[in-house]
């Protein structure tokens, strides 16, 4: 990896020994730099995984990506730094999808002095790691909790955020989640082919884009608002998520977008 290519992108001037304080403002780094977005599944194009094409897309094409490729991406700079990384799998949504959910999230595990939870691949997730302990963690105005029990771990967003997901120690490769990755952005029934998605945290919280639905979480809660046309939606993607997609893209985003809201306020 080009890792000074890496760390320009995502903004980062600090240290580079692998130590808890490197391992949280990285995280955080990537997290305000790098939008979590599922743009390309609706413009037809096939997410790889292969850890150059993910540098490509989100190093020198300044795009976002999606947790396979932000995680994937993320483990791949950390190892260039000097950490020692795992790739788990997760499951997001077992009480609904049982044990088909298995492997539909990736996460990592970082072992400094202890072992932490790292994960910026999950959109609305934490901003920094969480260390590997039962109980509540608060991160700003935010909580997250972490169970363990009968050898797995559950993590638990935090109010705004949907569901978690549960998680082993097993150790994997990038390579075993790709069963996996072709089922959720080819299946009519994936949630990524169905909706589309961007996430990135703001200085002042939270913004997520679903549809033509944008939130904003702050510290005073929630507040929503419908994007009603495609030179707003543009703006928006260009001036609050950092994506700059050619204007033809767009519109073809904006259709998918739209259309689908009417369906649903249809309903």
């Amino acid at each position: 990896m080009d890792i000074n290519a890496y760390l320009d992108r995502i903004a980062y001037r600090g240290e580079h020994t692998p130590s808890l304080e490197t391992l949280t403002r990285l995280h955080q780094a990537h997290l305000r730099a790098i939008t979590y977005e599922n743009l390309d599944i609706h413009l037809g194009r096939y997410l790889a995984l292969d850890e150059r094409a993910m540098f490509d897309k989100m190093v020198t094409g300044r795009r976002g990506g999606w947790c396979y490729e932000m995680n994937g991406l993320f483990a791949w700079a950390l190892r260039e730094l000097g950490f020692s990384v795992t790739l788990l799998s997760s499951a997001v949504n077992r009480e609904v999808q049982g044990d088909n959910a298995e492997r539909n999230h990736l996460v990592l595990l970082v072992q400094l002095e202890r072992p932490y939870l790292v994960d910026v691949g999950f959109g609305n997730g934490f901003l920094h790691p969480l260390p590997l302990e039962p109980g509540v963690h608060r991160q700003g105005f935010l909580d997250y909790q972490l169970a363990y029990r009968d050898g797995r771990w559950t993590f638990a967003n935090h109010a705004y955020g949907g569901p978690g997901y549960d998680f082993t120690l097993q150790p994997h490769r990038l390579a075993d989640f790709a069963g996996k990755s072709h089922e959720l952005q080819t299946s009519p029934e994936s949630g990524f082919v169905r909706v589309v998605v961007c996430h990135r945290f703001a200085p002042e919280g939270l913004l997520s884009l679903r549809g033509a639905i944008l939130r904003t979480v702050t510290a005073a809660g929630a507040r929503d608002e419908t994007i009603e046309d495609e030179g707003a939606y543009h703006r928006l993607l260009r001036e609050r998520f950092d994506l700059n997609l050619p204007e033809a893209e767009v519109s073809r985003l904006w259709q998918i977008v739209w259309q689908k809201h009417l369906e649903f306020v249809q309903q």
